[in-house]
């Protein structure tokens, strides 16, 4: 049987708005062969639509909404599985605010009971101060993921962790956090597939949620080198992935040794 595959998307397939070379010829291959596959990010401000369109646009036709599971799906599934219909105080984006609210959450702006952050650009003061008030009144924490950096076409920029920082160091309240490395997020995956992480491989570009979150769930792991972590970096963790590539690219050439 020849295993599935979860993988990450920026900095794994695209980098901004820019494609990985290889990565076109990739994901076709996994088309063309049938390949069980979805790609799980830790993005929370796109929905799977606004997904599906972003790779038309990079020239990647052929994929589906069903193909897709972001950190905003399974914040909002891990919610409404918790406290059906409870009240959110948002600070994210709009695919963030749409799965809230689909799942049967209601977005508030007073008197929560859970403060969600996600990624966004429209970050401000007045956001901090409502989250730690209401923080400090008794709301649940949550974060989508704990990303501090995101790889850009020019670089990196600041990502969700970044904005949980100012929140828990004003308040002394850790998030908790739902997208990867939290197995929770990977079993999601898993499930969605129809799958058992024995029978999966899990790609991505970072070691400290995509190595680590597929090496707990019990997934054969893909370090690659197109993103955030560097070959450097990569002995300074006290664990390893099972395979490190230059990118995604370089993956079907070994994929009979992998299980592909």
């Amino acid at each position: 049987m020849r295993k599935s595959i979860i993988s990450d998307m920026d900095g794994v397939i695209y980098r901004g708005g820019t494609l990985v070379p290889g990565a076109q010829e990739f994901i076709q291959s996994l088309l063309n062969r049938g390949t069980s596959f979805l790609f799980l990010t830790n993005a929370s401000e796109k929905t799977p639509k606004d997904l599906v369109e972003k790779m038309r646009g990079l020239g990647i036709p052929g994929l589906e909404e069903r193909h897709f599971i972001t950190a905003a799906m399974a914040t909002a599934m891990f919610l409404a599985q918790q406290r059906p219909g409870s009240r959110v105080y948002c600070i994210g984006g709009l695919g963030l605010r749409q799965e809230l609210e689909d799942s049967g959450l209601v977005l508030v702006e007073k008197d929560p009971e859970y403060v969600v952050v996600g990624k966004t650009e429209e970050f401000h003061f007045s956001h901090i101060k409502t989250a730690v008030q209401a923080i400090l009144g008794g709301a649940k924490f949550i974060g989508t993921n704990p990303d501090l950096l995101d790889p850009a076409e020019s670089g990196f920029e600041p990502a969700c962790g970044a904005l949980l920082a100012s929140i828990e160091t004003a308040t002394g309240k850790k998030p908790y956090i739902v997208g990867k490395p939290n197995p929770l997020m990977m079993t999601l995956a898993t499930r969605k597939l129809g799958v058992h992480p024995d029978d999966t491989v899990m790609i991505g570009d970072r070691m400290d949620t995509d190595v680590l979150g597929g090496m707990e769930a019990g997934m054969t792991t893909i370090l690659v080198l197109s993103g955030v972590s560097g070959p450097e970096v990569v002995e300074d963790f006290p664990y390893s992935p099972d395979f490190v590539f230059n990118s995604v690219a370089d993956i079907l050439s070994r994929a009979e040794e992998i299980g592909l």
